[in-house]
């Protein structure tokens, strides 16, 4: 299943390694590090505020989506699949 993680963009649920809230990745050393490190990979999604960042394999995704709205459609999608 895809799930839509803003401006027209779907991803593969499976493709998925995490949801992570913008402010809670801004204040881990450890995750600035990780994103700066990426540059070539990271998509924005968003024209305003970004509010949630979503790690895949080959992209990480700037969201206008909050973590919490994501994470309510992976389980939605989740249940779907079967």
């Amino acid at each position: 299943m895809y799930m839509h993680v803003g401006e027209e963009v779907l991803v593969r649920t499976k493709d998925i390694i995490a949801i992570l809230d913008i402010d809670s990745a801004s204040s881990s050393p450890y995750m600035e590090d990780f994103i700066a490190r990426q540059d070539q990979k990271i998509v924005h999604l968003t024209k305003g505020a970004v509010k949630s960042i979503v790690v895949t394999g080959n992209h990480i995704y700037f969201s206008p989506l909050a973590s919490g709205t994501l994470k309510k459609r992976s389980q939605k999608l989740s249940v779907q699949e079967f």
